[in-house]
């Protein structure tokens, strides 16, 4: 059998997996990260041999399956591997392809929601132990969904009923905690986020400074999520090779 693998789907090369990458080859845990977005039939790594899934963000809809027609094998992905236990984590675009695979409703948001503004805790997940009530966090998004049946809610915005949810081995967040300050450059390097960024009304310099007065704490929060994921993918991983 072949090594146990942690995929990660990227939709974009700006939109790269930032801390969860850091985290997971922190662990030790072998990663291949593909971009499947264009591909009709996509050569995937053998399903069996998956340790977990990561689906990235990224500027198109989750079901722009004429444009992007790898969207669909995506969410069967994330269906299957839910369907087995394998962990799965979607951050925003991968948080919606999630959803709606497992049942919830894909909407335009009234508005878009771009820059760092509250999320409330709904409930608790033992990833999110260290929240508070409330949190700023970054947000870069048009689209919404709605709450998977059986699904867990566990944050939601004042503009996004769903901001994070739990369904057995998933975990999705809207919001983007994988962004450390040298991906933060890369987003504001690149023309389409800055478009959007201001079309929303922000700019590069509030940007940053939003950056550099929230980010010491959510540092120890993004830690926490995707350790807390990265152990799960270690531990399904040694029961692949039992």
């Amino acid at each position: 059998m072949s090594t146990p693998q942690v995929l990660i789907l990227q939709h974009v090369p700006w939109e790269r997996p930032g801390r969860i990458l850091s985290t997971l080859e922190d662990l030790g845990l072998d990663t291949v990260i593909m971009n499947i977005a264009n591909t009709k039939k996509p050569d995937l790594p053998n399903f069996g041999d998956l340790a977990g899934v990561v689906i990235m963000g990224g500027p198109m809809g989750a079901r722009d399956y004429d444009k992007y027609p790898g969207l669909k094998a995506e969410g069967k992905l994330a269906k299957a591997a839910v369907a087995v236990g394998k962990p799965v984590l979607g951050v925003c675009l991968g948080h919606q392809i999630i959803a709606t695979a497992l049942g919830g409703q894909l909407r335009k948001g009234d508005a878009p929601e771009i820059g760092f503004g509250p999320i409330k805790r709904v409930d608790r997940h033992d990833f999110f132990s260290m929240w508070d009530k409330q949190l700023n966090v970054l947000h870069w998004h048009n689209d919404v969904v709605g709450l998977p049946e059986g699904a867990q809610l566990l944050a939601r915005s004042s503009a996004t009923k769903v901001q994070a949810f739990r369904l057995g081995s998933a975990l999705g967040m809207q919001f983007h905690l994988e962004v450390c300050g040298s991906l933060l450059d890369e987003w504001l390097d690149e023309p389409s986020m800055v478009k959007d960024l201001k079309a929303a009304g922000g700019s590069k310099s509030q940007l940053r400074e939003q950056f550099a007065q929230y980010d010491q704490m959510l540092q120890p929060l993004a830690e926490q999520v995707f350790s807390g994921f990265a152990a799960r993918c270690n531990s399904y991983s040694q029961t692949l090779s039992k």
